[in-house]
């Protein structure tokens, strides 16, 4: 298929051939929803932490007697029942990684980048070059391609591009090698600069230019 290629005010400039692999798939929310959910469960850290009965200070000795105080048998002040006792099935450090196949994330990827093309807000740009970093910079482009909130693509080295979006909660630069189906799907648009298409096609399809040749 055919995408549209943009300027940073907005204006075609040209046309680009993707493949349909990546950006004409079906898209499946039922792999979308399994992916993200898999991302958000492994952005957790896991670190809660709760003391069982053999973690807490004290409860060496036997309360009181067994029998003759009219009292319920105990054999430590420290059992969950007590305040200042251990926890029962309490938390633990853990992880919430969830697995899931390489094949499975490339369709979910495709299935992704293809939802932002069908609904016309995936914009190709020829160039996302600022001469310096600038927040109202990365503000203006957003505002010609008619966008609130857009995941941008571009090289990881476009230093002055990371900056000037930097600030912009609503807004992300990432590079191809990081692109995932969470951002793009939490950003109202996706902006991918036109050098770096092959990259995310290849982070997709795993095929690179030199495997093609």
């Amino acid at each position: 298929m055919q995408l549209d290629i943009v300027d940073i005010k907005g204006k075609k400039v040209g046309q680009v051939e993707v493949a349909d692999a990546v950006f004409a798939q079906e898209v499946q929310e039922g792999l979308l929803w399994e992916i993200v959910k898999a991302q958000r469960a492994a952005a957790r850290s896991g670190t809660h932490n709760t003391k069982t009965r053999a973690d807490v200070r004290g409860g060496g000795a036997k309360p009181y007697n067994q029998k003759g105080t009219g009292n319920a048998r105990q054999g430590s002040l420290r059992s969950p029942q007590f305040v200042g006792g251990g926890k029962v099935f309490g938390p633990h450090p853990r992880s919430y990684e969830l697995g899931v196949n390489k094949k499975v994330r490339k369709k979910a990827l495709a299935s992704a980048l293809s939802l932002r093309a069908k609904e016309g807000k995936l914009f190709v740009v020829d160039s996302i070059g600022f001469d310096k970093p600038k927040t109202k910079s990365a503000v203006s482009v957003l505002s010609a391609l008619g966008i609130g909130s857009a995941l941008v693509v571009d090289s990881a080295d476009n230093a002055n591009l990371t900056l000037s979006f930097r600030n912009l909660g609503s807004s992300k630069h990432i590079a191809p090698a990081g692109l995932n189906v969470y951002d793009i799907l939490n950003h109202t648009g996706l902006v991918i600069a036109k050098d770096v298409l092959k990259a995310v096609e290849a982070r997709v399809t795993g095929e690179t230019e030199e495997a093609k040749e």
